[in-house]
């Protein structure tokens, strides 16, 4: 099967579809879709405003086109689905946005065409879910008209290293044939390589054991953590010192959030209860990362009100609300759980995000970014996010961001010397 003739489209240009579709764009003709015309416009502009492509780059897609327009798709030949798989309220897969792009799809498809999803799914999902959509908006038959593939996103938001074209590509397809171009077609514009999957529900699975791995590794250290704290052990210290042996490994505790980690084991618990499987250990590292926003504000709370600080009255300046750090990626943000624990204890809480954009921020959370400096000081700090310009500064700076003799300083990331921060006037909290 030769494809390399044949059309693109990428369906969803947020942080996984425009530096897909900006790479093939620079070697063949693609169309970038979105169904957000306020998104098409921004990149027709120039400028993308995930930070992950630069506009140089953007420009140097010369065959990259962009439209909001479903008709649009009726050119293509093949469809390269990346739209977000979030969960919802209850922590159970919202495919929406996947049953919505493959109806798009489904409309424009014609004799012959491969629809690849890159969305993380559970195993079986695009069998499953996608499919009998494609064929009934199509009235294609699959493995006969049309056939589909499945190449799990891999990128890292904020990362300006492990980028795209550098990261392994899983690859898979419906049919030996079809496994074959698939791995062609991302092999084009690969250069770590690609990894053949043995079927599309292998590649389902990879990807999501991929980041629930991940979670559990720091529900792991989350909890030894809690534990430590206890003891009365610096959490760090413990993990230097068991790190100088060759085979431990280097995860720290943390808030975890974000479209992927704090996300994709949902899908697949979701996927083994229905085949009457109940599991334990992937739903028990869950229940302890969710919980860690909500305890990092009771810590600062109690240590608060330990230093004689009228916490009702207080205000606390939290410093940073993406989900990690050098990005401007608000997505599952656990920053918005802390922020909303304090405000439970009655504090007004004051925001400061120097990636985060500032309309974004107010309409996903309601929450307001301001300034925190020294003419608006506060009672106590929590540095929620490891930004450069946070770790650019110091202890004594940050004090002199705080009123009163014994602010809390919540070092969540563990940015700066414990002892420095004590002998700058903190109370120092860190996990």
């Amino acid at each position: 099967m030769n494809i390399s003739n044949k059309k693109i489209a990428i369906v969803g240009l947020g942080y996984v579809g425009l530096p897909l579709a900006v790479e093939f764009g620079k070697h063949r003709p693609v169309l970038g879709f979105d169904i957000n015309q306020a998104r098409v416009a921004q990149l027709e502009a120039g400028h993308d405003n995930t930070l992950e492509v630069a506009p140089a780059d953007l420009v140097s897609a010369r065959q990259l086109s962009y439209s909001s327009n479903r008709e649009d798709l009726k050119s293509c030949d093949i469809f390269i689905v990346t739209v977000p798989t979030p969960i919802d309220q209850a922590n159970r897969p919202d495919l929406t946005p996947l049953v919505k792009a493959s109806e798009t799809v489904g409309s424009a498809l014609k004799a012959g065409a491969i629809v690849i999803y890159e969305s993380t799914v559970y195993p079986g999902c695009t069998e499953e879910i996608c499919v009998p959509i494609l064929e009934q908006k199509s009235g294609l038959k699959f493995n006969q008209d049309f056939f589909c593939g499945y190449s799990p996103e891999r990128i890292n938001p904020g990362d300006k290293v492990n980028t795209l074209t550098k990261i392994r590509k899983i690859t898979s397809g419906s049919t030996p044939e079809v496994a074959k171009a698939v791995d062609s077609l991302y092999g084009s514009i690969i250069t770590a390589g690609t990894f053949p999957a043995a079927s599309l529900r292998v590649a389902e699975a990879a990807k999501v054991i991929e980041n629930t791995q991940r979670d559990l590794n720091i529900a792991l250290v989350n909890e030894l953590s809690v534990i430590f704290d206890r003891l009365g052990i610096d959490t760090i210290d413990v993990l230097e010192a068991a790190g100088s042996k060759w085979n431990f490994l280097p995860f720290r505790p943390g808030m975890v959030g974000g479209h992927c980690i704090g996300v994709d084991p949902y899908y697949l618990t979701h996927k083994a209860e229905e085949v009457g499987y109940h599991p334990q250990v992937i739903l028990a590292g869950r229940r302890i990362n969710d919980n860690m926003a909500r305890y990092c504000a009771r810590n600062v709370i109690k240590l608060m009100l330990k230093n004689g600080i009228d916490v009702s009255r207080s205000t606390v300046g939290v410093m940073g609300v993406t989900f990690k750090e050098n990005c401007p990626d608000i997505r599952n943000s656990k920053v918005a759980d802390l922020i909303k624990e304090l405000r439970q204890w009655n504090v007004n809480v004051v925001v400061s995000d120097p990636w985060a954009d500032t309309e974004e921020v107010k309409h996903e959370y309601g929450i307001e970014l301001g300034a925190i400096d020294a003419d608006h000081p506060v009672d106590s700090l929590v540095v929620a996010v490891g930004h450069n310009e946070f770790r650019q500064s110091t202890p004594a700076a940050l004090r002199a961001l705080c009123r009163g003799d014994k602010p809390v300083l919540a070092d969540v990331k563990a940015l700066f010397d414990r002892n420095e921060a004590g002998e700058a006037g903190f109370t120092v909290f860190r996990l």
